[in-house]
């Protein structure tokens, strides 16, 4: 081979990965939302877990980015070890459907059916097809299918460039030689493992094998301890992975690592022993990429059966190789574990199931400092004030984590998705700074002894229940993205406006008549003032709802519409403003 082959070779493996990479990641933004589904249902049965897995990672075309996946859930407390195992013994078997794929660069014959099939005949079509979807305006998920068959016919084209590169190869005796090494099994594995590693993927790494194989250079004799290494080399990626997770986490990626380890060496002691027992000529023969495929998926659907039935001895391998601490305090999980940025559409999943369990922090808190300025309870000062501060950190992560989630390749929808939980997480925030203002004025009315006079005291129950049922509202439509409960906010909210205009007035008048004194009045306004800040941040998360939804967002624009023009918010302004009366 003279440095032109060399050249078109190099090429041809630039193009054969960077296909790879494009049709994988675009399989995966595409697969988004159905990957969401699929992997929350997901039970502590590991028959079960291993058709997700392979389901999965045939979807995404890589066992690397599932196993990956499930190291980030468990640790982020989303799954447990145990449903991990059955999840990544299928990722193993779904990882074999890109080697069935690639052996139809190999097709050799002329009849129609063969040629139909062969890449050389559908690649350019497929390329075709993807290239218009592509560049068709305003796209949108067409422009993800046109991706996936774009990387597909790069990836279909490298892997024929480099076969058509490599065939010289079978008439040079050095490359003969070199081959001939890898009969030795310890040398064949580490071979596999190393090129795996560095390439971070054994479906192309077998793919790199299948394009030498047609040279008819390579025996079985050489690739069975290749193939075996390039499953093994895949534990890499998952191993690197679990640097810095939990303990659980760790345990993840030794499960992966367990089931190809024991299972390669079980299935390289059955070859050798077969081949022994059965020196059959074949075994000796030179090796095909169909017959790559075939030992690819033969070896990790014998790695099921013998790991499948027995789940709980991997678990316990695990465990006893990344042992409990001794100390009594559980290691503490992750609120969003980085490795879940490479599959945006369950990061934003995760991050907007943090993000429901800080609005409900926000609301207990909230309802709970209402209570205190009527009923002040000391031993609720330190739960509330603990609170809180979960309350900051959850902005704070958030925060961080959805900004760098936002520079990923998104859909549109998640796109929407992250704007609408960068815009709410600080005003569940801000609700939150606001209960801890309203239990600082509940301390200052106990410290000092002092009551509002009975009808004080009644318009500010009235005020209380708007703010109850406001609070209920807003957190209940976030949480279920329910767009007619955020539609109802507004109307609220102009109705706790009018109410605190109207008890200032009251309180006023009272004070001009003596039946209220200076102090108190200030303590009404900073009631008065938090109430209201509080339904603001409210209709803030309402209008964010609505406005992300429809693609837009402006608030004031949308307000000053909907007051002006909505017959729907007058209709409702009337209602409250008939239940909620001074």
């Amino acid at each position: 081979m003279d440095i032109f082959g060399v050249l078109t070779l190099v090429g041809g493996l630039a193009l054969f990965l960077f296909g790879m990479n494009v049709m994988g990641g675009a399989l995966e933004k595409k697969a988004g939302n159905r990957l969401q589904s699929i992997l929350e249902r997901l039970t502590s049965n590991p028959f079960k877990g291993f058709l997700l897995g392979a389901l999965v990672t045939a979807i995404i075309q890589s066992s690397s980015a599932t196993t990956v996946m499930v190291i980030g859930f468990v640790n982020s407390g989303l799954i447990k070890l145990g449903q991990a195992v059955g999840v990544i013994i299928g990722s193993n078997v779904g990882t074999t459907v890109t080697s069935w794929i690639l052996s139809l660069a190999n097709l050799q014959g002329d009849s129609f059916i063969v040629r139909l099939f062969k890449p050389t005949t559908f690649t350019p079509v497929l390329a075709l097809i993807g290239i218009i979807l592509y560049m068709m305006p305003n796209a949108g998920k067409k422009k993800d299918t046109g991706t996936i068959l774009l990387g597909f016919a790069v990836l279909m084209f490298g892997m024929s460039t480099m076969s058509g590169a490599v065939e010289p190869l079978a008439d040079v005796p050095e490359f003969t030689r070199i081959l001939v090494l890898f009969q030795n099994p310890i040398l064949g594995v580490l071979m596999g493992t190393v090129l795996t590693a560095v390439i971070q993927s054994s479906s192309a790494s077998v793919g790199i094998l299948q394009a030498l194989s047609v040279t008819g250079a390579i025996t079985f004799g050489n690739a069975v301890p290749i193939i075996l290494g390039q499953n093994i080399g895949t534990c890499v990626t998952a191993l690197l992975s679990s640097v810095g997770a939990n303990k659980n986490a760790k345990r993840a990626a030794m499960v992966h690592f367990y089931f190809n380890v024991i299972g390669g060496m079980v299935f390289l002691a059955l070859f050798y022993l077969f081949r022994w027992l059965f020196p059959l000529p074949m075994l000796g023969a030179p090796i095909g990429g169909l017959q790559i495929a075939i030992v690819h998926t033969a070896f990790n659907l014998l790695s099921t059966l013998i790991f499948l039935p027995f789940t709980g001895v991997l678990e316990k391998l695990a465990c006893l190789t990344i042992p409990d601490t001794k100390k009594p305090a559980e290691e503490e999980i992750s609120l969003l574990d980085e490795r879940l940025l490479g599959t945006p559409a369950l990061a934003i999943a995760r991050s907007r199931d943090l993000t429901v369990q800080m609005a409900n922090a926000a609301r207990t808190n909230l309802l709970a400092a209402l209570e205190m300025v009527s009923d002040y309870k000391e031993d609720q000062v330190a739960l509330m004030n603990e609170r809180e501060e979960q309350i900051d950190k959850y902005e704070d992560v958030l925060g961080t984590y959805l900004v760098r989630l936002s520079s990923r390749n998104l859909t549109q929808q998640d796109s929407r998705e992250i704007s609408k939980l960068l815009h709410t997480i600080g005003d569940f925030e801000r609700i939150g700074d606001h209960a801890i203002n309203l239990l600082k004025t509940a301390q200052e009315i106990d410290r000092k002894q002092v009551s509002f006079s009975p009808e004080g005291t009644k318009e500010l129950s009235v005020l209380k229940q708007v703010l109850h049922d406001i609070l209920d509202l807003t957190v209940d439509s976030f949480e279920k993205d329910d767009l007619q409960k955020a539609y109802k906010v507004e109307p609220m909210e102009q109705v706790v406006d009018d109410l605190t205009r109207d008890i200032r007035s009251r309180h006023i008048k009272r004070l001009q008549e003596g039946d209220c004194t200076i102090e108190l009045g200030f303590i009404l306004s900073d009631l008065l003032t938090n109430y209201e800040r509080v339904a603001d941040h409210c209709s803030n998360i309402a209008v964010a709802l609505i406005e992300v939804t429809q693609g837009s967002f402006d608030t004031h624009e949308y307000l000053n519409n909907v007051k002006e023009e909505s017959e729907d918010f007058s209709r409702r302004y009337q209602v409250y403003k008939a239940k909620y009366h001074l």
